[in-house]
């Protein structure tokens, strides 16, 4: 597949996931965006004029949904990649603030080492429902790391196709 083939098929991809988070008043509220999906890595973005608090840093919840809509964004992009239809939804979580955030908000989330793509997917096929641990981060320009989430997801497929 040429690289020009290859970048719009992304672009295609990002644009859908992004008209998915308009849909939903609050994300859209935050303008959540999806940036770039590679190599099992999806980058999603806010600014921070959307997100702020009363410190003129970034809201603890803000920071939160940003993760989060990374890693659902993650889920749902790599499920749609695997041509299932399905929805995802959170399970559970575990968030660490490490510091403040006194820029726009970047995430990038990608599976978690205890999740195994394969058998996620084999498992989602064969039961109609599986749970996969996505990572997910927000750093600041310099590149620290600010807060970081554990999430738990299901994913749960549709019964039509």
């Amino acid at each position: 597949m040429s690289a020009a083939l290859n970048e719009l098929k992304l672009d295609d991809q990002l644009h859908e996931l992004n008209t998915a988070f308009s849909a939903m008043p609050p994300v859209n509220a935050m303008a959540i965006r999806a940036v770039k999906f590679d190599a099992g890595v999806l980058s999603v973005s806010a600014p921070l004029a959307n997100n702020v608090n009363d410190k003129a840093c970034a809201f603890g919840g803000s920071l939160v949904s940003v993760m989060t809509m990374a890693a659902w964004g993650l889920l749902s992009e790599e499920c749609r990649h695997e041509k299932l239809k399905a929805d995802v939804f959170i399970a559970d979580t575990q968030v660490r603030f490490l510091a403040p955030l006194f820029g726009d908000l970047h995430a990038q989330a990608c599976l978690h080492e205890d999740t195994n793509r394969a058998m996620f997917f084999q498992t989602l096929r064969s039961k109609g429902r599986a749970r996969a641990v996505v990572h997910s981060s927000i750093k600041n320009e310099q590149g620290q790391t600010m807060c970081q989430m554990t999430a738990r997801f299901a994913a749960i497929r549709s019964k039509i196709e």
